[in-house]
């Protein structure tokens, strides 16, 4: 069983900045695949970014590239959404969740692939 609390989360205005984290337990994180989602109001959750256990592979939706930025501190079990230049439709919440048994260095997007989630984080961006 693994357990995930995200933190970071908030109300920002168009083009601001926010660090979102997850928090995971269990002693082998370094052997977790690990991923951002969303979930905007009637809507599906949707693919944000994902890292590879060895952090060297990373991947990112379209519309968040060369914004949001996926990180991961294995000392920490901890891994991050650094999200910049923020605008109205990111609003969601934001969901991390981790896969077990993943290969060494593949990002995963496929939301089905993924084991455990938090709980989310609720991210408002006014206009």
């Amino acid at each position: 069983q693994v357990q995930l609390v995200e933190s970071g989360g908030g109300l920002v205005q168009a083009g601001g900045s926010l660090r979102l984290s997850c928090a995971a337990s269990g002693r082998t994180f370094s052997t977790y695949a690990l991923g951002w989602f969303r979930q905007a109001p009637g809507k599906e959750r949707e693919f944000v970014a994902a890292i590879s256990r060895s952090g060297g592979s990373t991947s990112y939706a379209d519309s968040v590239k060369g914004r949001f930025s996926i990180s991961r501190d294995n000392a920490k079990n901890t891994v991050y959404l650094q999200v910049n230049s923020l605008k109205p439709g990111d609003t969601a919440v934001y969901y991390c969740a981790t896969k077990l048994n993943a290969y060494l260095n593949a990002p995963y997007s496929d939301k089905n692939e993924y084991d455990y989630w938090g709980q989310g984080t609720q991210v408002t961006v006014s206009s």
